[in-house]
């Protein structure tokens, strides 16, 4: 298994936003996470297309935007143009799910979905090979730095039985208080992409601390 490090820029020093990034990229992560959030999905308000644009211009990296928004169906074309590689959409705003991944693989990008800590799997049963991501959030979304929800290992697990089941190919990510000793239980479990922000830009050693969680997965062993 593939296991893929995203780090966060949520957690990230903005006023040295080049150096983030470059340390990201020197440290082998495999993509840059950015969260959209627009005050109404989630009580905070963060990233919009400029980021992106500004992160694409700094590294080659796919970028992994998480859009914690209603109707994102808005914002798809906006992303894609300004460099996003990864749309993923929380189907507690998605009715038409399927018709939303869809549109955002003509616009270019690969398609993901997101369950809150609440929101149960079925949600994304009947779309599963539709998903070139399944994002499982293990802290309800809107601020970074919470505590894990330990419930969020078996979620994972019934993921990774649904996706094999259905035979997708997408990719697991989970995103929501990952560090050293939680990335062991979800890879475990399943997961094989990791969203970590604080773990990793509050480290001692932010460029060290990539290669540390990847080397806590038991698959990268």
């Amino acid at each position: 298994m593939t296991v893929r490090i995203a780090p966060s820029i949520l957690s990230a020093d903005f006023a040295r936003l080049g150096e983030e990034i470059a340390m990201c990229s020197a440290g082998g992560a495999d993509m840059i996470h950015i969260d959209v959030m627009d005050g109404q999905f989630v009580p905070n308000l963060t990233f919009g297309a400029k980021v992106i644009e500004t992160v694409r211009k700094l590294t080659t990296l796919p970028l992994d935007v998480h859009l914690m928004v209603v109707e994102p169906e808005k914002y798809f074309d906006t992303f894609a143009d300004a460099g996003a590689s990864i749309l993923t959409i929380h189907v507690e705003t998605s009715p038409h799910l399927q018709r939303q991944l869809h549109r955002i693989k003509e616009v270019g990008c690969l398609a993901g979905a997101v369950v809150n800590p609440a929101t149960p799997l079925e949600a994304v049963r009947e779309v599963a090979v539709d998903l070139d991501l399944l994002l499982i959030m293990s802290v309800n979304p809107g601020f970074g730095g919470q505590r894990f929800i330990p419930g969020s290992v078996g979620k994972v697990q019934r993921a990774r039985r649904m996706l094999d089941e259905s035979g997708s190919r997408a990719m697991l990510e989970v995103d929501g208080g990952v560090g050293r000793e939680t990335i062991v239980e979800l890879c475990r479990a399943g997961a094989d992409t990791f969203v970590a922000g604080n773990a990793i830009f509050s480290a001692k050693d932010p460029r060290g601390e990539i290669a540390m969680l990847r080397r806590c997965c038991p698959a990268a062993a």
